[in-house]
Order: C-alpha cells, then structure tokens, then sequence
C-alpha cells in the first residue's frame, strides 16, 4: 500500500452531501479518519440528481470542507449511490470445470459470476454490483468460496443489483464536474451494512434500514452473505413536509420542530408537554401539544416502516433474521423510530452507529455518517494487500459499471 494514500467516501445524499476522507492507521489493517466534510444538498429529489449545478456546488462544499481539515487533496472518491431506480434481481449460472485436476481455480469463479451475469439488462439499466450468494459445487451446496475444491460442475447464485442509467451517469458527471474521479459507485445500504453491521448479525440474518432524507434503503443479509436489497421512495423529508403542511408552517422550521421536539411514537410523549410553532404570513405564533405533533409522525414513520418490512418479506431469508432489524441514517435519530420499529417488525431493533475506524470518530459517531464511513472503508479493503480488485466486504467482483464509469471520463 502507497504510504500516505487517502480514502475518500462520498455520500451524495438527498439532504445532504458528505465527504470523508481517511488513511491507513499506524498497523496498517484498520482505518484511521482524517478528515469530515458536510454541505446541505439541494440539487437532488429522492436520491435522484434534479439540478446538476446545485449539485455540482454542494459536492465542492463538503469536499472542501474535508481537505481543509484533513490537510490532503481529494482528487478521486467512492461514490454512494440510491433512488428508487435501483432494481435487485437473483440470477444463476453454471460451467463445467473440464481441467485435469478437476480443481476448482479463481478463474473458474469469476467465470461461472460472468455466466449467472448473462442476463437481459434493459438498455436504459447499468449493472452496478454482482454479489455471489452461494455456490454449488457438483451437488453440493451451501459453499461460500469453492477455491481450492474439486468438481467437475460449478454453480453461482448470485444477486446482481441494477441503477437507471441516467440516474447513476449524473452522479458521476457531478463529481466530474466538481473535479473529482468516482473511481466507483456503491450502493448506499452496502456502504452502510460495512459501516453498521457484525459479521454476527451478517450470519445469523439481519435487515438494515438505512432511514435518510429522501430515501429508506434496504438490505437483508443471511449467512453471511446479501440476500435482498430495495431502496424506497420515502424518508425524513417527507415527514418534515407534512409537519410543514399539518402546521402550515415554513420547511425549515418544520425540519427544527422534528429534530427538536418530534418523535416518532406517540405513546411516548406527554400530552401536558407543549411547543411553539412558527406561523407563516405575519401570523401570530402558536403553541401545540408535543402529543399532537407525535402524532402528525407517526403514521409516516409507520409507513415508511411497513414498506421496509413488506420488502423485507420478498427476500426467502425474512423468517431467519435471528439477529433482528438495524436502523441507520439521519431519520433514525428520531425519538421512538426504534421502538416503532419493534412493534412493526416483530423482531428486536438497534440503532446502527458507524464502527471499525479510528481517528475523529466523534466527528463520524451519527447513524447519519454510517454511509460515507461505508464507503471510506471499502475503499480501503478494495485496496488491500493481496486481495483482488473490487473484492472486499461485499464480495464484489469487477462488472461493467467500472468499465462504464472509465468510458465517461
């Protein structure tokens, strides 16, 4: 590894674009953070760019609010990337091992991954991850890594997950644009399971729920592997507008009144305690039971965990999640969102706040850094001594997203 590489994750979120910038430690097997920059985004609806400059500025902000701090220059970065274009689709595929040996080689992998890839993509879809699931060697199943094993038939099953074409090239034109190369683009829950996540709850089966601004990101894990993934058009943004609209207030101070006073189960809030709420056209102000605003949230913040569980059920792991349910993002923050989540799902819930780096961690200790943080640490292992390009947490293998993102620049 280059002495002195940095590492550079950047989230390029609803409401906000964060960059986190980090190195190798003093052991080299960990991840030391360096530097952290934020700026409010305003260029994009629902994880999708709508305005490139604004964009473009938002990006520049937060980048250079982490070299300032971090002292080093940010030339390249991994990107996350969400919206509600992402598609997650299971595939097979199967080769003959016709070697001497027998001997099952990497090769041999990537070319069974290849075959389970050979499906029809629609023309306006880029494959942005394939992740193996399991492997079948001859008639035995369940193996992880078939390396090093002998068999004459070798099977994949994998999960390969899809962005709109238009959606994913303006995330990377707006990096460009701000001077920056994506070396690639990652989908945000796998960012933040890598962030969140034991490899405990990996194995036993987890769903995590990456609750943001204009987002909720999903993705199931079981026996250690991705099971499902699924990104929903709702997040925090949403219950700010029905504040703003219930309370015919202004946005920003809806935003102030759920990060201030909101929660997100009414059963949790007094009815005597009161706040006040800011009027709009020269309006006298007025004062609103904390209840009544609880109860303003709770039926969105319901909602939106009820489409997370029903897509959690689409995944054949949802009845073996034996380590529960993990929430992270900015919306996770809200008071009661974990017990809410309790009752909705059934199954114990924490919250999930970035792990496994060192350095400024009390900069990056929010559920709403756990995707930049993600994705700083991907970076790392994709660059890892000995491990092949693009492997690491994800087990991810090259797929024509990178080729893709190399033609544009």
């Amino acid at each position: 590894m280059a002495e002195g590489k940095i590492y550079t994750g950047l989230d390029i979120g609803t409401t906000k674009i964060t960059a986190i910038v980090a190195e190798a430690d003093e052991s080299g097997d960990g991840l030391r953070i360096i530097g952290v920059g934020t700026a409010p985004s305003d260029g994009l609806k629902r994880g999708v760019v709508v305005s490139l400059e604004k964009t473009v500025r938002s990006i520049q902000h937060a980048v250079g609010e982490a070299e300032r701090m971090s002292g080093r220059r940010i030339q390249s970065v991994y990107a996350g990337i969400a919206g509600d274009h992402i598609r997650g689709l299971t595939s097979r595929g199967v080769i003959a091992v016709s070697r001497k040996d027998t001997e099952i080689r990497a090769q041999d992998v990537e070319r069974v991954v290849e075959a389970a890839k050979a499906v029809a993509i629609p023309a306006d879809r880029e494959i942005l991850h394939v992740l193996p699931q399991g492997f079948v060697v001859d008639d035995q199943d369940g193996i992880r890594d078939p390396v090093g094993m002998t068999g004459v038939r070798l099977e994949a099953e994998v999960h390969i997950i899809t962005g709109g074409t238009g959606a994913c090239r303006n995330i990377v034109r707006a990096a460009e644009k701000a001077g920056l190369r994506v070396v690639e683009l990652v989908l945000e829950p796998l960012a933040s399971a890598n962030a969140v996540l034991a490899n405990e709850e990996r194995d036993l089966g987890v769903a995590l729920l990456d609750i943001g601004g204009g987002t909720t990101d999903v993705a199931v894990f079981c026996d250690g592997t991705i099971r499902h993934t699924a990104v929903i058009g709702l997040g925090g943004s949403n219950v700010t507008n029905d504040l703003a609209i219930g309370l015919r207030t202004p946005v920003d101070r809806a935003e102030a009144l759920k990060l201030q006073c909101g929660c997100a189960l009414t059963s949790m809030v007094r009815p005597e305690e009161m706040v006040r709420v800011p009027s709009v056209g020269g309006r006298p102000d007025r004062d609103i039971s904390r209840h009544m605003l609880a109860m303003m949230i709770e039926p969105r913040a319901e909602e939106i965990l009820a489409l997370a569980q029903k897509e959690v059920r689409k995944s054949h792991a949802a009845e073996l999640l034996a380590a529960g349910v993990v929430i992270t993002g900015g919306a996770s923050l809200l008071p009661g969102m974990v017990e809410l989540a309790e009752q909705v799902f059934g199954l114990p819930v924490r919250r999930g706040d970035p792990q496994g780096v060192s350095g400024l961690i009390e900069s990056v200790s929010g559920p709403r850094y756990a995707t930049g943080v993600g994705l700083a640490l991907h970076a790392f292992q994709c660059d890892a001594p000995g491990r092949p390009s693009g492997a690491g947490v994800f087990h991810k293998f090259f797929t024509g997203a990178r080729r893709w993102i190399e033609e544009l620049v």
